[in-house]
């Protein structure tokens, strides 16, 4: 709660206005109910001279700007849907001798940002400008702060934009009210989960929930996050990923599930990562990662025709088609073309000698998989602008997926990348428990070298796998990046309502 005597003059001001109202006997926050019957958007795209409609119109929003001139004014009132003109006739709200509701209320007491509620008729003004000619003006909220007035010159320039990031990201309510281009970002988010839903429901997968406490962070290799239970007394993780309880419940009989999770990874944050983000997995009984290339492909010109209204998008400046087939490219061969080195059958010391070679950044806690990454990382994903998949991936870098049905060494594996960024990652799923296990085991070996990003050995999920589980592909794909991609942002803090950030001292 703000201090008073921190308040600047403006915040005094508009206290001082709250006490009036409440003096004049209005409650400036009162009960929620108010008959609002439509918006702004719909008079503006609605409204007819010819058929006179819109005549009974009860809408509320925000004082976005006031034209105060005498007894009649004009104000700019800011709802959900965007902006419409309101015409105030002091005679008109004040019918009676008492013109308190015009003359101290509407011109004195009321600010930008306040919110009223207005019931009138829409008309074309003199100028041509569809408007609502208040009858009747409501206060439904008073507000206490003052908002960025932004302005727009007739050539388009802005003037004092709330566009500082870190205030934007804070205060993502301001940002909202005063740079309504925002709410798009989030509308398209929403589309994008809606049409992935479809898709999954028509192609008979199930929407499920799985826990986001675990007593073992499985699925990913990350850096979980700890909590205790109290009651149980226990220390409980986060979910890094919903992969393993997923692939349980094909175990238990389910040909196809899905899963919207919230994942939690305690690791750095920048303009692609957020501690918290939200991953949607998919694992469909009797296929493999040949066939979840093609679904994911249909899947994503799917998206982006209902998001954009074409495949074609611009990323960062670069134009990106997602209609398919994307190029399918082995990801040693991609060290090979854009590092110029053959990583094939090298051992673990052969891996660090060729990373010092290369100028690559390691530490000894890394084994084979994470040195080939680390070359990947370096050399191969900043070329990746179209939609491609990096396929048939190292058995030391993918601890939960099925050896190459070919190369007993390589997995059937696939990482789809765009504009230089990891999108979406699938498998031909592992369902042999004895291979399984080994693979924890190694996991674990790779924990007690210091690496805490790798994965814990979950003794129930291989006995899980011991009951039999199908042929199964599965994929995991970033919703917070699907977005940024879909819309263009260039932070993953644009697409998330309220992004991690440090803790403001007040």
């Amino acid at each position: 709660m703000a201090n008073v005597n921190e308040l600047n003059e403006q915040e005094r001001g508009r206290r001082e206005s709250l006490a009036k109202l409440r003096e004049l006997g209005i409650n400036p926050y009162p009960a929620p109910l108010y008959p609002v019957n439509t918006s702004a958007e719909e008079i503006l795209k609605g409204y007819s001279p010819e058929k006179n409609n819109f005549q009974d119109v009860c809408i509320a929003g925000r004082i976005m700007s006031r034209r105060i001139m005498g007894a009649a004014s004009f104000m700019e009132l800011q709802d959900a849907t965007g902006r419409i003109q309101v015409y105030v006739k002091r005679d008109e709200i004040c019918p009676d001798e008492d013109k308190t509701m015009y003359n101290t209320v509407f011109k004195k007491l009321l600010d930008i940002g306040d919110i009223i509620g207005i019931k009138g008729f829409a008309f074309i003004t003199q100028t041509g400008q569809l408007s609502v000619h208040a009858k009747e003006l409501t206060v439904l909220s008073k507000s206490l702060r003052v908002l960025p007035i932004v302005k727009t010159d007739a050539d388009g320039t802005v003037h004092d934009g709330f566009s500082d990031p870190e205030l934007r990201y804070r205060q993502r309510y301001v940002d909202l009210v005063v740079n309504p281009e925002v709410k798009d970002v989030f509308i398209k988010r929403s589309k994008i989960v809606a049409t992935m839903r479809e898709y999954f429901n028509a192609a008979g997968c199930l929407e499920v929930e799985t826990p986001i406490l675990q007593s073992i962070p499985g699925g990913a290799t990350a850096r979980p996050f700890i909590t205790h239970h109290n009651a149980l007394d226990i220390d409980m993780y986060m979910r890094v990923a919903n992969e393993l309880y997923l692939k349980r419940l094909i175990v238990g009989g389910f040909n196809g599930v899905y899963e919207f999770a919230k994942d939690f990874r305690n690791e750095g944050m920048d303009k692609t990562h957020n501690p918290e983000f939200t991953c949607m997995e998919i694992y469909v009984a009797y296929k493999d990662y040949n066939w979840m290339m093609e679904f994911v492909e249909k899947m994503l010109e799917k998206v982006s025709i209902a998001v954009n209204g074409t495949t074609k998008v611009t990323i960062m400046g670069n134009e990106v088609d997602f209609a398919g087939p994307y190029r399918r490219l082995p990801i040693l061969d991609a060290i090979k073309e854009y590092a110029g080195v053959d990583v094939k059958g090298m051992s673990e010391d052969e891996l660090r000698a060729t990373c010092k070679k290369l100028g690559v950044e390691v530490d000894p806690s890394m084994g084979s998989g994470k040195l080939i990454d680390a070359i990947f990382g370096e050399f191969c994903e900043k070329n990746l602008i179209q939609p491609t998949y990096i396929i048939d991936y190292p058995v030391e870098m993918s601890p939960l997926t099925k050896r190459h049905r070919i190369d007993p060494t390589l997995t059937e594996r696939f990482e789809l990348f765009v504009c230089g960024k990891e999108l979406a990652n699938a498998y031909s799923e592992l369902n042999d428990p004895i291979d399984q296990l080994e693979r924890f085991q190694e996991q674990a070996a790779l924990k007690s070298k210091g690496d805490d990003e790798a994965m814990f050995i979950d003794y129930d999920f291989v006995r899980a796998l011991e009951y039999g589980m199908p042929p199964t592909s599965g994929l995991g794909m970033g919703i917070d990046r699907l977005t940024m991609f879909m819309t263009g942002a260039e932070a993953i803090q644009d697409v998330l309502f309220f992004p991690m950030m440090r803790p403001e001292v007040f």
